[in-house]
């Protein structure tokens, strides 16, 4: 006699309810709050011109290849060094074209175009770091950069799934295959430098400072008249360097400051982010989500012991179908 479905699910509702029954109850590690030191980028879509200066910058600043991108013409397919239309683990910076229509007039939704950036958004609870097992990803307590560390590296991939901007992107084509991701040129920091992108963007649209700071900017931008003159900073905030431009008709949200418990990378756009294939996200964190679960799941051992008294309840009830008792003493061995 085997032990059917039912009983299955009442002997694992009794020894659930065994393992639950403990004095306190778990609970899951608070939301953490942006570094008051965080440092992060804006982009500004109504500033961008598609040049594209930021992805050969960011490729030199970080040692990445060139990649030979297939494009199609007349019919022929041909190829270029360095056009890559999406990051990848050579490519950690993209900057990408939407169009509607006739595409003529830059930042409207009808018959208009409009250019986003692709790149990490160094979340402020990233999920990265919550599903990495080994501590390869992590978050600068001080300037919240996430980075990632080839050392420490399994090769597990599960921040590449846990990502909700899927971001993190592993060489497949290697000899040595790590994770590639944005960490904001943080080599660079030390000599007094800043993210590679911002330095070389012409008009602005990419800028580098501490992101309390680059809300204080948004702010600003967003109360100007559209369509005004004003001086933008160029490179970082702080800076010596500024483009005198014209203000944006900004849509009435700055993408990256609720999503997922907020991003230390913002952007601004005049055309609606679900255009631009930003995907829509919650205000709370899935790693605030999941580790909830697990804390709750694991906390004295609930899980494993639900199910180690499921596979012994099971084991007891066919030892005794089948004529032996579990609870006898094993008979003596003669000498």
């Amino acid at each position: 006699m085997s032990l059917d479905r039912r009983d299955f699910f009442r002997l694992a509702a009794k020894t659930a309810a065994c393992a639950a029954a403990t004095p306190r109850v778990a609970e899951a590690r608070p939301s953490p709050k942006l570094p008051d030191e965080a440092l992060g980028l804006l982009f500004d879509g109504t500033l961008c011109i598609g040049c594209r200066a930021c992805m050969p910058a960011c490729k030199e600043a970080n040692g990445m290849p060139a990649e030979r991108t297939p494009l199609e013409a007349n019919g022929q397919t041909s190829a270029v060094w360095d056009a890559p239309l999406d990051i990848s683990g050579h490519t950690l910076n993209v900057i990408k074209a939407w169009r509607d229509g006739t595409g003529l007039t830059k930042d409207v939704v009808h018959d208009g175009y409009a250019f986003t950036k692709q790149s990490c958004y160094h979340c402020v609870d990233p999920s990265c770091v919550s599903a990495c097992p080994v501590s390869a990803m992590t978050k600068d307590p001080v300037n919240g950069i996430v980075s990632y560390s080839v050392d420490a590296c399994i090769g597990c991939r599960y921040c590449v799934a846990a990502c909700p901007f899927g971001v993190p992107r592993f060489t497949y084509d290697t000899p040595k295959p790590v994770i590639s991701k944005c960490q904001l040129c943080r080599h660079r920091l030390a000599n007094g430098e800043f993210a590679a992108c911002a330095t070389v963007c012409p008009t602005g649209a990419t800028l580098f400072g501490k992101v309390k700071e680059l809300k204080a900017e948004i702010a600003r931008r967003r109360r100007l008249t559209p369509g005004s003159t004003t001086t933008f900073p160029r490179g970082r905030l702080g800076g010596t360097d500024s483009y005198v431009g014209r203000v944006g008709r900004y849509v009435p949200r700055v993408y990256g400051e609720r999503e997922i418990g907020g991003t230390q990378v913002l952007h601004l756009s005049g055309v609606p982010f679900e255009l631009l294939d930003k995907p829509e996200l919650p205000d709370v964190a899935p790693a605030a989500i999941s580790e909830t679960i697990q804390h709750g799941l694991y906390y004295g051992l609930i899980a494993p012991a639900t199910f180690l008294g499921i596979l012994v309840a099971a084991a007891r009830r066919n030892m005794i179908a089948a004529g032996k008792n579990p609870d006898a003493n094993p008979p003596a061995v003669k000498p």
